[in-house]
């Protein structure tokens, strides 16, 4: 499915979906991008790939003398099959799909590029419309200077690591964010004294224990302030952390906004399409 359409602004509620959605967004600068976790304002010229039933919406931008133009294409996880996808011509097509998990923003030049090709697919239909489609994603997959958008932990996805000690440390930390987890523990587990493995998990992921467990816990809190309707004191306990006020501090450090703040954000996201 392509829409190409003008509006005065943004009113859909934020919201999620089975489909893969690539949103191209003209004229809108300052509108607040919320993909996931991540809360950005946004450029002139906004290009976003939004996985499989990743929350995402376009707010605050309302103009009464220029229209923004968006053109929004849905496709379906199975336009590509597990064995087609296995293919090497397809290995960039495969890993940007896998990235699209947490959202995947584009540069301003991979923008300015793809932009006429995204006009003339809203004109093409049947075979001519599935092969320029799969060709764009194609020069997207391959394109300089895409970023991820949400945290490791708010996508559903694993990350994986190259040392086996670590990801035994990260599966820990993942299946027991809910309880009390210390520096000892972890250590034990990998079999290592604490401050070797201190410094090994800085230098690997370069941050610390704590801010690793952090970001495990607060992944989970921003899936429970969005899906739920838990108080943020019940959400706080919920992901690990007994004192409320220690919650939203380590959240504002990471967010820039309070829990409360955050799902308000939110409001509605209930809703599919």
């Amino acid at each position: 499915m392509v829409v190409d359409h003008y509006k005065k602004g943004f009113i859909s509620q934020p919201h999620f979906h089975e489909d893969f959605e690539l949103n191209f967004i003209e004229n809108a600068k300052g509108a607040k991008r919320i993909v996931g976790d991540s809360n950005e304002q946004i450029d002139d010229l906004e290009l976003v790939l939004v996985g499989p039933n990743l929350p995402h919406n376009w707010a605050g931008y309302e103009s009464p003398e220029n229209e923004v133009r968006e053109i929004t294409v849905q496709f379906h996880r199975d336009l590509f099959n597990d064995k087609l996808l296995q293919r090497n011509q397809l290995s960039a097509i495969r890993t940007m799909l896998e990235k699209a998990n947490m959202g995947i923003a584009f540069s301003q030049e991979t923008i300015t590029q793809i932009k006429p090709r995204l006009t003339e697919l809203s004109n093409k239909n049947g075979f001519n419309s599935v092969i320029e489609l799969i060709s764009i994603l194609n020069d997207l997959s391959v394109s300089p200077n895409m970023r991820t958008l949400t945290s490791n932990t708010f996508s559903i996805g694993i990350k994986e690591f190259k040392s086996r000690r670590l990801e035994k440390a990260f599966e820990y930390m993942k299946a027991n964010y809910n309880k009390e987890i210390t520096l000892e523990d972890i250590a034990k587990i990998v079999n290592m004294a604490e401050v070797s493995f201190s410094r090994f998990i800085k230098k690997c992921t370069g941050k610390t224990f704590v801010d690793s467990l952090n970001d495990i816990r607060l992944g989970h809190a921003t899936r429970l302030l969005i899906e739920t309707t838990f108080t943020i004191s019940e959400i706080s306990s919920k992901c690990g952390y007994n004192n409320l006020s220690y919650f939203n501090r380590v959240f504002k450090k990471k967010h820039e906004i309070t829990p409360k703040e955050f799902r308000e954000n939110y409001a509605g996201t209930k809703t599919f399409v």
